[in-house]
């Protein structure tokens, strides 16, 4: 493919995609608008490319979909006693806390990965598989405590469904 088709197409999907359409559909827009064969995959390709701040995308969709929830009493609003509770809002990130990241990019033979600090200091890397079991590698620092691990479990749930 030349270069001038393949700019065109990039502009294009950025354009789609800053007005909240879904890859899968941008995909089945550019095999036809350019006469493409584009597979889903070289279509996430091109679009990891596009300067576009994924994070940012997401948390628009969050707030679209907020409103709804700000009419709850905020008494709903504070954690259940069995989560960790959330750093104050001037705490540095990892200052006592655990702090889970989701990977952008998907590790061969998993369904999700990304790293943990752990509140006692400890880093790991943590995946998915693709049966849904969890696990942790490359464990830097001492073995993370069963408080730890507990506090690990309930921010990889926020992270992965957006309790936060």
């Amino acid at each position: 493919m030349d270069k001038a088709l393949e700019n065109e197409i990039k502009s294009y999907m950025a354009s789609r995609i800053a007005e909240g359409i879904s890859l899968s559909d941008i995909q089945t827009e550019v095999n036809e608008k350019f006469g493409q064969k584009y597979t889903y995959m070289d279509i996430r390709i091109l679009a990891s490319t596009l300067d576009i701040d994924w994070q940012a995308k997401g948390q628009e969709k969050k707030a679209e979909e907020k409103p709804a929830q700000a009419e709850k009493p905020a008494a709903e609003e504070l954690p259940a006693e069995n989560e960790a509770p959330s750093a104050p809002a001037g705490a540095a990130p990892g200052a006592g806390r655990t702090v889970v990241e989701v990977s952008k990019l998907m590790r061969p033979g998993t369904a999700l990965s990304g790293t943990v600090k752990f509140a006692s200091g400890s880093t790991a890397d943590w995946y998915i598989d693709q049966t849904g079991r969890l696990g942790l590698e490359n464990l830097q620092g001492e073995r993370p405590t069963q408080e730890d691990i507990q506090q690990f479990q309930t921010e990889l749930e926020r992270a992965v469904y957006g309790g936060r």
